[in-house]
């Protein structure tokens, strides 16, 4: 499923240490547009823990989280 996701959005959060990438993405989606795909780049094994649980409460969509070489790529969709 992750490859055919094309995030409209990227946040490159690698190097960045909890809670930073999901400060990062907090940020990003604040300013994006309901239905806008951000994909948050995170090498914090914290934030796919982290990031998850945030979109819950957050009421976004959580579309795919996908392992790379060195860091992890999550795909959340921004709702209303």
């Amino acid at each position: 499923m992750s490859e055919s996701i094309s995030p409209d959005e990227t946040v490159d959060s690698r190097g960045a240490a909890c809670p930073g990438p999901l400060m990062d993405l907090i940020g990003k989606i604040q300013d994006a547009e309901p239905g806008t795909v951000i994909e948050l780049q995170t090498s914090d094994s914290g934030s796919k823990g982290d990031v998850p649980e945030w979109v819950d409460e957050a009421g976004h969509e959580l579309l795919d989280t996908v392992e790379r070489d060195d860091y992890w790529s999550i795909y959340v969709e921004k709702t209303d």
